[in-house]
């Protein structure tokens, strides 16, 4: 394999151009997409740390020509990022976008029941797919205290403002809401990674709510 004219030139004589600037872009973007975090974060996270330092050393020099040995190996990263992609869509699909930037806390999908909320949090937490199970969790719990009426049902309205509410009927629950709620937010809209132990914690909390009666809130603002 060699290089004649600015690409890749194949054992069997048959150029293969690979320009530079583009490359590296489909490269770089390819290891943005967050579906490569969302699953299976060990393996995947450490194979795509290794595939971006090949890449940040081959295109380290945004001047420097390619040479013969660091483009066939540009080459070989990028079949490698395709058969990637390939295979995480063939099993996980198109990556779904949550409405990120207002950090709601249930989606437009419609109304549901705490139970349904909660058997999804299950069949997520079942295949290993922890942050799915965390939102959907947290959806059941605040579900839950509407159902119970601890909360007004209310559109639009986040975890931490649910929380928040919670907490002022449930006082002796309030810090662990709010601490649930960080927990949601950091997972649905930040970096956290989740695991089994964040979704275990909502549930475990999920069940001790159900099993709290409400303080009753009196008229100066106090409990009762």
């Amino acid at each position: 394999m060699g290089l004649r004219g600015g690409g890749v030139l194949l054992a069997d004589s048959i150029p293969v151009t690979v320009p530079r600037d583009a490359a590296r872009d489909a490269a770089h973007e390819e290891l943005r997409k967050a579906i490569y975090h969302q699953h299976e974060p060990g393996l995947v996270e450490r194979f795509m740390d290794w595939l971006q330092h090949q890449l940040d050393r081959l295109t380290g020099s945004a001047g420097a020509p390619l040479g013969g040995g660091d483009g066939a190996a540009l080459v070989v990263v990028l079949v490698l990022l395709a058969i990637i992609a390939v295979l995480l869509w063939r099993r996980y699909g198109r990556p779904r976008r949550e409405a990120r930037s207002k950090g709601l806390l249930f989606t437009a999908d419609g109304p549901r029941s705490a139970a349904q909320h909660r058997a999804d949090a299950a069949a997520h937490a079942a295949r290993g797919a922890w942050a799915d199970a965390v939102r959907e969790q947290m959806r059941a719990l605040v579900r839950g205290l509407e159902e119970r009426t601890v909360l007004d049902p209310r559109p639009g309205r986040t975890a931490v403002e649910a929380a928040a509410e919670a907490g002022r009927s449930l006082p002796d629950r309030a810090r662990e809401l709010a601490s649930a709620a960080r927990l949601f937010d950091d997972i649905a809209f930040g970096e956290r990674t989740a695991d089994e132990a964040s979704y275990r914690l909502l549930a475990d909390l999920d069940r001790a709510l159900e099993r709290t009666r409400p303080t009753p809130v009196a008229a100066g603002g106090g409990t009762a």
